[in-house]
């Protein structure tokens, strides 16, 4: 795989926004762990919007359809998250439309661009067809954990990070690793492999109820 100046700079945009998205892992398993429960920090929410915003551009700059799908999916489920927690309305106005509009703009970039356009997006030669499938199939997997906590969360009238949610993030990561290291997306495989420890870890938390820095470790859940 030959690197070029420009994919060396798509890929600090990429590596820029799993960046975002490890650490928002990192926060939510500190917090669980310091209460001895699965948490969904309201920081948590904030760092995904910012990743999210991040991680469409580097899709449009790699022409990956997958990618920017995934985030699509996700984007407005952050944000009403951030409502559950009463804290959307927190941010001023402007900022509240600008984080709104974000997805727009990156249409917009895919519809007019020259260079990034819809019509190359979707016939990209560097992505067989056969993989495009595999790459929507495992997008669309890690992205439907969102909308199954949105679901649950809507539910419990609260945001929560249920059991499900790290049961689907594993499955989701797992086929997007196998997609990134066809596609060798180095981005793709460093972060999915860092966050299934992650997911793996909230699900063993859930389970025993003990907190690596939880003082009153829970009982164990059924």
């Amino acid at each position: 795989m030959n690197i070029t100046s420009t994919d060396f700079l798509f890929f600090s945009v990429g590596f820029f926004a799993q960046m975002l998205f490890f650490s928002r892992n990192i926060v939510q398993w500190f917090h669980s762990e310091k209460a001895g429960k699965i948490l969904s920090p309201l920081i948590y929410w904030q760092i995904s919007l910012c990743a999210s915003i991040t991680m469409m551009v580097y899709g449009i700059l790699r022409k990956d359809f997958a990618i920017i799908l995934g985030q699509f999916i996700t984007f407005f489920i952050y944000i009403r998250n951030l409502q559950l927690q009463q804290k959307w309305k927190v941010i001023p106005p402007y900022f509240r439309i600008a984080i709104g509009m974000m997805p727009l703009a990156c249409l917009a970039w895919i519809l007019f661009s020259g260079s990034n356009n819809l019509t190359q997006i979707l016939g990209n030669e560097k992505i067989p067809q056969w993989l495009m499938i595999l790459g929507i199939t495992a997008q669309v997997t890690f992205s439907f954990r969102f909308v199954y906590q949105w679901l649950v969360s809507e539910k419990n009238k609260k945001s929560v990070l249920p059991v499900g949610f790290w049961i689907i993030s594993i499955t989701g990561a797992s086929l997007t690793i196998t997609y990134a290291i066809i596609r060798l997306d180095p981005v793709l495989i460093v972060s999915n492999l860092g966050g299934l420890a992650m997911y793996s870890r909230n699900l063993v938390l859930h389970y025993t109820g003990k907190g690596i820095l939880s003082t009153s470790p829970l009982k164990a859940r059924n």
